[in-house]
């Protein structure tokens, strides 16, 4: 979902890497919609917990953040880590 103020031209990054406004990704209905497929890493479990804290396991699972840089009243805004939904979750 993107910030109810932000407004087109939007810059669009995932994981620091630009994103193209038709190619990567569209807004429909305030919300960003990705072409590809975007992984975050779920909860961890009380195993994977305790499996990272003895020093056994770390955790190495996709994790892939949104940002959006636009204008608020003339000033460039960062939105960091916004929700967001691939094209294989909207159909």
């Amino acid at each position: 979902m993107l910030p109810r103020d932000a407004r087109e031209p939007l810059e669009v990054y995932i994981n620091g890497v630009a994103q193209q406004p038709g190619a990567d990704y569209v807004i429909e209905g305030g919300t960003l919609v990705f072409s590809r497929p975007l992984a975050q890493e779920g909860k961890l479990g009380f195993w994977r917990w305790l499996s990272m804290l003895l020093g056994i396991a770390g955790t190495y699972r996709k994790h892939e953040t949104v940002d959006v840089i636009y204008t608020r009243a003339g000033r460039r805004v960062v939105a960091s880590g916004l929700p967001f939904v691939s094209d294989a979750q909207a159909s």
